[in-house]
């Protein structure tokens, strides 16, 4: 039964969502005046409380020649403000044995704390402040910007396979931003300063931009009132920081990367393809791509691993992934690992035949054995609080709804086996992909 919650600053569609049919969580949500958005998750087992802001701006959304920027304004969101020096709110958060720590993705920026509930009013005074008072002078520009410098350089520039992996993307993502890291470029995160940071921050910090999700052992009424005294006195920016970027175009060939180096341990076949995220799929894609990449990925009773490891033994292991939290088109991955004597180039064509046989070998019964394992997952996973806080904080932050979320596992269940062979046929095919071997090479 649907509930009004009405509170100063609060709009008159706020509501509470009674648990759904699936038995998710009873989830509240509300929005300020100003624009914030709040998602509350009881979660009463343990006196803890996960606090996330969410930003509807990733890496994807960095200026052109700024790659890396929104990423290193993340670093930069603590280094004080007018009212709190740099390290202050890191060290409260450690003082009341607390946990913190931000992430950026391709299509959002968040930052969360985990504290104890009595607590949570001060990670909103903080986090409220940072949001619109961020402070800091060129003395801390370039020793951060070094900072995260030697973060690619350790991630990237020393290893071969995140270096496959970026030249994997680029060759998938000819024109959209997803093809560019999100750390950034080596070159143009060289050129980064103070004033692209302050810009991007005045661009997309806003309340209007943003959505709270508190999950833990609170009241929704209380989490609302507390965000109003906090978040609340923010002003918004009013546009909304509408998001511009490049269509993908559509793909006409297929395309072969490969990196070689002396450091390579295992020889690996890595292939992309590009198809429909949760944000741009019609009907039930996304959720049958969910489906077909459990059939043929996940884990040892899989099609790949089947077929590849156990019955051919040309592999010694494969898999496959799905990036369907997404705005815009996103990837879906098959890998493999061949075994001894056989090369990533001679795997490859097995790869291709397993991926093609799979929907004509696989059971009914083993497609609804996939779907179940697939909603299992999800449940077990809304046992962890900042999972929960997670799901729902990055659904709303790419555009999807909590109606989006909670209706999932119907969506699931309602895959059938056409709409499997329908998605294959369509997006997995050589001209929309991207095959990668990461090979060992002689360092004499």
């Amino acid at each position: 039964m649907h509930q009004i919650i009405r509170g100063a600053g609060l709009r008159s569609d706020s509501m509470t969502l009674g648990a759904g049919s699936n038995g998710g969580p009873d989830l509240s949500c509300a929005r300020l005046d100003n624009g914030l958005e709040i998602v509350v998750i009881p979660d009463r087992r343990v006196p803890v409380v996960t606090h996330m802001v969410w930003y509807k701006n990733g890496s994807a959304d960095d200026p052109l020649g700024q790659s890396g920027i929104a990423h290193f304004l993340e670093h930069l969101m603590f280094k004080g403000t007018e009212r709190h020096p740099a390290g202050e709110f890191s060290k409260v958060v450690s003082a009341l044995g607390g946990q913190e720590n931000a992430f950026t993705s391709f299509d959002y920026t968040a930052y969360f704390q985990r504290v104890a509930p009595q607590h949570l009013q001060r990670m909103m005074e903080f986090e409220a402040d940072r949001m619109s008072g961020l402070n800091f002078d060129d003395s801390v520009v370039a020793p951060e910007r070094d900072v995260v410098l030697e973060e690619r350089r350790m991630r990237v520039e020393t290893d071969p396979s995140a270096q496959l992996s970026e030249a994997m993307a680029a060759s998938l993502f000819i024109h959209h931003p997803y093809g560019i890291p999100i750390i950034g470029w080596m070159h143009e995160i060289e050129t980064l300063d103070r004033k692209n940071a302050l810009d991007y921050y005045r661009r997309f910090y806003s309340p209007d931009n943003a959505i709270l999700v508190v999950a833990g052992d609170v009241e929704a009424a209380e989490v609302v009132r507390l965000a109003e005294g906090t978040y609340g006195r923010n002003a918004p920016h009013g546009d909304r920081s509408a998001r511009r970027r490049p269509r993908e175009p559509d793909p006409r060939a297929s395309r072969i990367v490969s990196v070689a180096d002396p450091k390579v341990e295992q020889e690996t076949l890595h292939r992309l393809y590009l198809v429909p995220s949760t944000r741009t799929a019609d009907g039930l894609e996304a959720h049958a791509l969910e489906v077909l990449t459990e059939l043929l990925g996940g884990g040892p009773t899989s099609h790949l691993y089947r077929t590849l490891v156990m019955d051919g033994g040309r592999a010694v292991n494969a898999g496959a992934w799905y990036m369907g939290s997404a705005i815009d088109e996103t990837r879906f991955a098959v890998y493999a690992v061949p075994a001894e004597g056989v090369t990533p180039a001679e795997l490859e064509a097995d790869l291709d035949r397993a991926v093609a046989s799979c929907l004509s070998t696989v059971s009914d019964e083993a497609i609804e054995r996939a779907k179940t394992r697939l909603i299992a997952e999800t449940i077990y996973s809304l046992d962890s609080q900042s999972s929960l806080a997670r799901i729902y904080g990055s659904a709303l932050a790419v555009g999807e709804t909590l109606d989006d979320v909670r209706r999932w596992p119907e969506d699931i269940r309602a895959v059938t086996r056409e709409k499997l062979a329908e998605v294959a046929q369509r997006y997995l095919v050589a001209r929309r992909s991207v095959t990668g071997y990461l090979l060992k090479e002689s360092s004499c």
